[in-house]
């Protein structure tokens, strides 16, 4: 499980602070280790109530950068980094 302080960035508005985001997939340890991030190079995809989105991770999971798209709004630059 990992968890990222997250940005979104819109046309006109600049890069904004959003929720966390926490990565758990419980029967693939190997995409995202109970205790660490997903390894460079790692894509996720993910699609629901709450929106959709893809990112890669790059930095040995230090980082991520993709696209998001939340309920009612159009598709936005997503990127995040690590929590300590």
């Amino acid at each position: 499980m990992a968890t990222y302080n997250t940005e979104f960035h819109t046309g006109g508005g600049g890069w904004q602070a959003d929720r966390p985001l926490t990565l758990s997939i419980a029967n693939r340890g190997d995409v995202v280790p109970v205790h660490g991030a997903p390894s460079t190079g790692t894509t996720v995809t993910w699609s629901g109530e709450e929106g959709k989105g893809s990112v890669t991770f790059f930095d040995d999971g230090n980082s991520f950068s993709g696209t998001a798209q939340f309920p009612g709004e159009g598709p936005v630059e997503y990127r995040g980094t690590l929590a300590s």
